[in-house]
Protein backbone atom coordinates (compact mmCIF):
# COMPACT_ATOMS: atom_id res chain seq x y z
CA UNK A 1 0.00 0.00 0.00
CA UNK A 2 1.03 3.98 -1.09
CA UNK A 3 -0.12 6.19 1.32
CA UNK A 4 0.08 10.13 -0.03
CA UNK A 5 0.33 12.40 3.30
CA UNK A 6 -0.57 16.56 2.40
CA UNK A 7 0.46 18.94 4.93
CA UNK A 8 -0.14 22.80 4.50
CA UNK A 9 -3.31 24.71 3.41
CA UNK A 10 -5.00 27.34 5.66
CA UNK A 11 -6.40 30.46 5.82
CA UNK A 12 -4.73 33.48 4.36
CA UNK A 13 -5.33 37.11 2.37
CA UNK A 14 -5.93 37.81 -0.76
CA UNK A 15 -2.11 38.51 -2.27
CA UNK A 16 -0.50 35.98 0.22
CA UNK A 17 1.13 33.17 0.24
CA UNK A 18 0.72 29.37 1.45
CA UNK A 19 2.85 26.17 0.52
CA UNK A 20 1.64 22.21 0.56
CA UNK A 21 3.52 19.46 0.82
CA UNK A 22 2.65 15.65 0.05
CA UNK A 23 5.08 12.51 1.13
CA UNK A 24 4.60 8.79 -0.10
CA UNK A 25 5.19 6.55 1.79
CA UNK A 26 5.09 2.74 1.61
CA UNK A 27 6.37 -0.12 -0.84
CA UNK A 28 7.42 2.44 -3.97
CA UNK A 29 9.63 0.93 -6.45
CA UNK A 30 9.24 3.76 -8.75
CA UNK A 31 7.27 7.03 -8.60
CA UNK A 32 6.26 8.68 -12.13
CA UNK A 33 4.66 11.80 -12.47
CA UNK A 34 3.25 13.36 -9.58
CA UNK A 35 -0.22 16.30 -9.50
CA UNK A 36 -1.63 18.59 -7.44
CA UNK A 37 -5.55 19.13 -8.17
CA UNK A 38 -7.73 21.13 -6.20
CA UNK A 39 -11.85 20.94 -5.99
CA UNK A 40 -13.58 24.29 -5.81
CA UNK A 41 -17.24 24.25 -4.20
CA UNK A 42 -19.59 22.97 -6.71
CA UNK A 43 -16.85 22.37 -9.23
CA UNK A 44 -15.25 19.53 -10.80
CA UNK A 45 -11.58 18.55 -9.37
CA UNK A 46 -9.14 19.95 -11.89
CA UNK A 47 -5.83 19.40 -12.16
CA UNK A 48 -3.33 22.30 -11.02
CA UNK A 49 0.07 21.00 -11.46
CA UNK A 50 2.35 18.56 -12.60
CA UNK A 51 5.73 17.35 -12.00
CA UNK A 52 7.68 14.28 -14.06
CA UNK A 53 10.02 12.60 -12.02
CA UNK A 54 13.39 14.03 -14.16
CA UNK A 55 11.79 17.81 -13.14
CA UNK A 56 9.65 18.99 -16.26
CA UNK A 57 6.41 20.95 -14.89
CA UNK A 58 3.19 21.57 -16.11
CA UNK A 59 1.26 24.50 -14.56
CA UNK A 60 -2.59 25.39 -15.28
CA UNK A 61 -2.95 28.85 -17.04
CA UNK A 62 -5.16 30.26 -14.09
CA UNK A 63 -1.95 30.14 -11.62
CA UNK A 64 1.22 30.00 -13.92
CA UNK A 65 3.19 32.56 -12.58
CA UNK A 66 1.66 32.15 -9.15
CA UNK A 67 1.94 28.64 -8.28
CA UNK A 68 5.40 26.62 -8.39
CA UNK A 69 5.76 22.72 -8.31
CA UNK A 70 8.53 20.98 -7.43
CA UNK A 71 9.90 17.72 -6.24
CA UNK A 72 12.42 15.81 -3.84
CA UNK A 73 12.52 12.19 -5.56
CA UNK A 74 14.57 10.54 -2.68
CA UNK A 75 11.96 11.78 -0.03
CA UNK A 76 9.09 10.98 -2.64
CA UNK A 77 7.28 14.34 -1.49
CA UNK A 78 5.93 17.06 -4.06
CA UNK A 79 5.45 20.45 -3.09
CA UNK A 80 3.12 23.04 -3.78
CA UNK A 81 4.19 26.65 -3.17
CA UNK A 82 1.11 29.76 -3.94
CA UNK A 83 1.87 32.93 -4.24
CA UNK A 84 -0.35 36.24 -4.97
CA UNK A 85 -3.34 34.01 -3.79
CA UNK A 86 -6.62 35.09 -5.14
CA UNK A 87 -10.46 34.22 -3.79
CA UNK A 88 -10.86 32.41 -6.86
CA UNK A 89 -7.65 29.96 -5.22
CA UNK A 90 -10.25 28.56 -2.71
CA UNK A 91 -10.57 24.83 -3.11
CA UNK A 92 -9.50 21.92 -1.42
CA UNK A 93 -6.26 20.58 -2.58
CA UNK A 94 -5.59 16.62 -3.40
CA UNK A 95 -1.83 15.43 -4.62
CA UNK A 96 -2.11 12.41 -6.73
CA UNK A 97 0.58 9.68 -7.30
CA UNK A 98 1.40 6.70 -9.27
CA UNK A 99 4.08 4.45 -10.40
CA UNK A 100 5.09 0.70 -9.37
CA UNK A 101 5.58 -1.31 -6.04
CA UNK A 102 7.56 -3.87 -7.90
CA UNK A 103 9.85 -4.37 -10.65
CA UNK A 104 7.43 -7.04 -12.03
CA UNK A 105 4.80 -4.02 -13.12
CA UNK A 106 2.47 -4.03 -10.47
CA UNK A 107 1.20 0.08 -9.77
CA UNK A 108 -0.21 2.21 -7.76
CA UNK A 109 -2.39 5.43 -8.09
CA UNK A 110 -2.91 6.83 -4.82
CA UNK A 111 -4.38 10.78 -4.00
CA UNK A 112 -3.63 12.65 -0.53
CA UNK A 113 -6.72 13.38 1.87
CA UNK A 114 -6.92 16.47 0.69
CA UNK A 115 -5.87 20.03 2.76
CA UNK A 116 -8.91 23.04 2.62
CA UNK A 117 -6.58 26.69 0.91
CA UNK A 118 -9.49 29.63 1.84
CA UNK A 119 -8.21 32.61 0.23
CA UNK A 120 -10.64 35.96 2.11
CA UNK A 121 -10.20 39.09 3.16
Amino acid sequence: QVQLVESGGGLVQPGGSLGHSCAASGSIFSMEDMEWYRQAPGKQRELVAQITVYGATKIVDSVKGRFTISRDNGKNTVYLQMNDLKPEDTADYYCHAHGFISPRGNRFDTWGQGTQVTVSS
